[in-house]
């Protein structure tokens, strides 16, 4: 059987893809200041003019780099929710992706990361906020006037939390089983995720 080689707009995906790998490692591990063109394009095996080429600057190479795919809607059933919190903080306790751990590790000292947290996080906090706010499936309706400010919490937690873990590496975190952080937070997020009686 003879196989096909690659089309050249295949070729330039598998070394866009390449690049981006390289940058999110070296974003991760350095954070934006420290991280140049040169190491990302020595480390994906290609020229630095490629590099320029293909995302213009470092500030392009940097936000495509950190940009994650959408997550996916959780159900608007407060115990679905809140298995699906509970499974994105496990997720997130075990290793995050390279691109987010670049955004979270470069945005208090560069602007433009701040700006893209925030607008990342202001979408989690509006998906969140819209689910709690909305039918619990039994036919019950909170009356949303506290529903942003809820998932506001929720996600600043599960972000302090994962902060604490990934970045920081806290000694009162680090070596913790994952199951045991999320059975310990369990009872905190489940109280947020539900109005006020």
């Amino acid at each position: 059987m003879t196989s096909h080689p690659l089309s050249r707009a295949d070729r330039r995906r598998a070394t866009e893809a390449r690049i981006l790998d390289s940058a999110r490692e070296l974003f991760a591990a350095k954070g934006f200041d420290r991280t140049t063109i040169r190491a990302v394009a020595s480390s994906a095996g290609v020229d630095p003019a490629l590099v320029m080429q293909y995302f213009d600057s470092k500030r392009g190479l940097f936000t495509r780099a950190v940009q994650a795919p959408p997550a996916a809607q959780a159900s608007v059933d407060g115990d679905a929710l809140l298995g699906h919190l509970m499974a994105t903080l496990g997720v997130k306790l075990g290793g995050m992706p390279d691109g987010t751990l670049a955004m979270l590790r470069s945005m208090l000292t560069d602007p433009a990361s701040a700006e893209h947290a925030r607008e990342t996080l202001d979408r989690q906090i509006t998906a969140i906020g819209d689910a709690l706010s909305t039918d619990d499936g039994g036919g019950e309706y909170s009356d949303g006037s506290d529903a942003e400010l809820r998932a506001a919490l929720i996600v600043t937690t599960m972000v302090g939390v994962t902060i604490g873990h990934q970045l920081l590496g806290l000694a009162a975190l680090r070596d913790v089983p994952t199951d045991r952080v999320t059975a310990l937070l369990r009872p905190a997020l489940d109280a947020l995720t539900r109005p006020a009686g």
